[in-house]
């Protein structure tokens, strides 16, 4: 599961990186992304750390894999649905159109629902459950800045009021 998540995670790299040279414009909270960083590749290190010192093993694993797998399906239908805009440093582009397609009909921000279901059900997964609680805790430290400062961008986006007013941030019908 580790190395499945990690070339998953290459991958959307790679098309990020892509995605960042066909767009400009302002970034939303640049300075959390270093730390998102970590987090992301402390997810590597921490669990298998954790359940290798602890000799812990996972309840109910297929749970967490079902779970893990749900996230990931999430994260990239978010990711195709936004199309050549999405890329991980959340760079806003000039000319954006809001997209109110696939889960983007539901909520706000799926993806970033999609990576706080995999910061816990990952390392859930493997019976790492300290891992599971720190990693989600310091995720959501980073992801609160982020997020507050990339709706003040996409509020300045032509329609984006409009299309999502009302609707829920991470879920339908709360918050």
């Amino acid at each position: 599961m580790l190395g499945l998540t990690g070339l998953q995670r290459l991958r959307e790299l790679a098309r990020s990186r892509r995605n960042e040279r066909r767009v400009s414009g302002p970034r939303a909270a640049p300075r959390t992304y270093p730390l998102m960083v970590a987090i992301h590749v402390a997810l590597f290190v921490l669990p298998p750390l954790e359940v290798a010192l602890s000799g812990r093993r996972a309840r109910r694993p297929a749970l967490w894999v079902g779970l893990l797998g749900a996230a990931a399906a999430l994260r990239w239908w978010s990711i195709r649905a936004l199309g050549s805009s999405w890329n991980v440093r959340a760079v806003v582009p000039r000319d954006l159109r809001p997209v109110t397609s696939g889960p983007y009909r539901f909520v706000r921000h799926p993806n970033y629902l999609a990576v706080a279901l995999e910061m816990w059900a990952l390392p859930m997964a493997g019976g790492a459950r300290l891992s599971a609680l720190v990693m989600s805790l310091l995720n959501a430290l980073v992801l609160w800045p982020r997020i507050r400062a990339e709706e003040r961008l996409l509020a300045a986006v032509p329609g984006y009021d409009e299309a999502f007013r009302g609707r829920a941030r991470f879920l339908p019908g709360l918050f």
